[in-house]
């Protein structure tokens, strides 16, 4: 054979090992299906998990009563807003077509279901009317349980650090969420200022408080409370006293995962 045809047979042999090379590889996919994380869906066994939902910020709604009525406790009102017709609940009072309101603090239920109206809100703000003193309905007369709550705090004002709550129990807001998994179910007490108050929503009054440890940014500096009967005002500093629940959901994916409940209430 001369050195031609050798180099030739040899060239020949080399491109069909890489053709064979090829076949051996799988096909790579046609089409890559890129699924977003959520709260059913699978992450690498490396990759963080997806952040926690964050509860909506709500303002105060303002505007004209177009309509009221009374019901389980509550007075509900179709307010005209310039961002167009609202419909909110407030404790029971005394309102007629075309006066002036401002529902503070509002927490946004969707999907609320009124058992005593028999009618769905798709979207409801449950508040206090401005000016009016915090009121809480009875448990029979709250809204249901199954409903959607969004709970929301107000931007913490920084007002400087607070005493810390006296006792083997006292905690600040950041040693409570730093020790979460130690204290889950047990009795705390923590000092706080209030940054937001509801009264009389799913049968409790809500109320979120800081103290100046921890930052907005780690998620440890503002603390979720409820109570059956205590009240506050914005800017009130008071004691807590009640159980940490961890990871509670209150319906439509909105979950806390650090809550004070059943608290005591003292200023």
């Amino acid at each position: 054979m001369t050195m031609k045809k050798t180099l030739a047979a040899l060239a020949a042999i080399s491109i069909l090992a890489c053709n064979d090379e090829r076949k051996a590889q799988p096909e790579p996919p046609s089409t890559i299906s890129v699924v977003p994380p959520g709260p059913s869906s699978a992450l690498a066994p490396n990759a963080p998990p997806p952040p926690a939902t964050t509860p909506q910020v709500m303002a105060s709604v303002s505007g004209t009563v177009a309509e009221t009525m009374d019901a389980g406790g509550y007075t509900y009102i179709r307010i005209k807003t310039s961002d167009g017709e609202k419909w909110a609940a407030v404790p029971q009072t005394k309102l007629a077509v075309g006066d002036k309101v401002t529902v503070a603090n509002p927490m946004v239920m969707k999907s609320f279901a009124s058992p005593t109206l028999k009618r769905t809100f798709d979207e409801i703000l449950f508040g206090t009317l401005a000016g009016a003193p915090p009121s809480s309905p009875s448990a029979s007369s709250a809204p249901s349980a199954s409903a959607t709550a969004r709970a929301s705090a107000a931007p913490s004002a920084s007002a400087g650090p607070i005493a810390k709550a006296p006792g083997p129990t006292g905690k600040t807001v950041a040693e409570i969420f730093a020790g979460k998994a130690a204290l889950k179910d047990k009795q705390v007490s923590v000092r706080g200022r209030v940054v937001k108050f509801n009264a009389g929503i799913l049968g409790k009054n809500w109320l979120h408080i800081v103290d100046g440890t921890g930052t907005k940014a780690g998620g440890d500096n503002d603390l979720a409370v409820t109570t059956a009967a205590g009240t506050a005002e914005v800017g009130d500093v008071v004691l807590v006293r009640g159980v940490l629940h961890l990871d509670k959901d209150f319906g439509g994916g909105y979950t806390y995962g650090v809550i004070v409940e059943d608290a005591t209430i003292e200023k």
